[in-house]
C-alpha cells in the first residue's frame, strides 16, 4: 500500500498549490488482492464539478496486460464518476424504477474525467484482479477533493453541491 500511495501522491503533484475552486482528494484501499491508490482533482463552480485529472497508482502483482489494465482503470473512473455525479438508482412500492440506460442516467462525455492517469507498480508477484478495484476509492477521493475546493462536506449521493 505504501507503494501505491506513495507513487500517486507523486504523480499528481499532491500537495502543489491549486487556483481557488479547485482541489485534490484521496484514498485507498485493497481488493481482489491488488492495491489501488487515486487522487481526484476537481473544479468546482457554484454547483458545477468538473474532473481535470484522475491520478490511480495500483500494484496487481505482475502486470499481465498493460493496456487491459489502464483500459479497466480508465473505465472504472468513467463508471465511478456515472455513480457519484448522475445516477441514483429509486424504489417505488417495493420496485426499482430504473430498469435501462433510458431511465437510469450515465454521465456523457463534457461531464467524464479529462485525463486518467494510470500507473502500474512492476511486481513480481502472482497477477492479481484489476476489474473491480478502480472503483471504490474514487468516490471517497472526488468527495475529499470537493470539500477541499469548496469546503463542502458530502453525505449523499449522487452529489448535488445545489441542494
Amino acid at each position: 500500500m505504501k507503494k501505491v500511495i506513495e507513487r500517486v501522491a507523486r504523480d499528481a503533484g499532491w500537495g502543489k498549490k491549486l487556483p481557488q475552486g479547485s482541489g485534490m482528494g484521496f484514498a485507498a484501499h485493497r481488493s481482489f488482492l491488488t492495491y489501488v491508490a487515486c487522487i481526484v482533482e476537481v473544479k468546482v463552480e457554484g454547483s458545477k464539478i468538473s474532473i481535470p485529472n484522475v491520478y490511480y497508482a495500483l500494484d496487481c502483482g505482475t502486470p499481465v496486460n498493460l493496456d487491459r489494465i489502464r483500459s479497466q482503470f480508465e473505465g472504472g473512473a468513467q463508471f465511478t464518476t456515472s455513480i457519484a455525479l448522475t445516477s441514483e438508482i429509486t424504489v417505488r412500492n417495493g420496485q426499482v424504477e430504473q430498469n435501462n440506460f433510458d431511465t437510469y442516467r450515465i454521465i456523457r462525455m463534457p461531464e467524464s474525467p479529462k485525463q486518467i492517469h494510470v500507473t502500474v507498480i512492476e511486481s513480481q508477484d502472482k497477477p492479481t484482479g484489476v476489474g473491480e478495484p478502480p472503483v471504490p476509492p474514487f468516490t471517497p477521493a472526488l468527495c475529499n477533493a470537493i470539500y477541499a475546493a469548496s469546503g463542502k462536506r458530502i453525505y449523499k449521493l449522487p452529489v448535488d453541491l445545489g441542494a
